[in-house]
């Protein structure tokens, strides 16, 4: 079963899909790579989504962000098996 983006529009491939595992894996997993997620989650992930009476539509925005990072870490690990 396809997950993340890939599953949304159904364009790539499972080996394309795979190889973006790998690649992935190859780019995050260097010591730079590893500190460019960790401020990634922390500038998204780590803060608050929805902000008391500001325009929902902000923290839909926000949230979004959030899922793109989401997904890193998720091809990161699958990078693992």
């Amino acid at each position: 079963m396809s997950e993340g983006w890939d599953a949304m529009d159904g364009t790539l491939a499972p080996q394309v899909a795979d190889e973006m595992t790998i690649l992935f894996g190859k780019v995050f997993k260097t010591s730079e790579g590893q500190r460019v997620l960790a401020y990634l989650r922390q500038a998204t992930i780590e803060q608050p989504v929805f902000v008391p009476g500001e325009d929902p539509s902000q923290g839909y925005f926000r949230a979004g962000r959030c899922d793109v990072v989401r997904m890193i870490e998720k091809r990161v690990e699958r990078s693992n098996e």
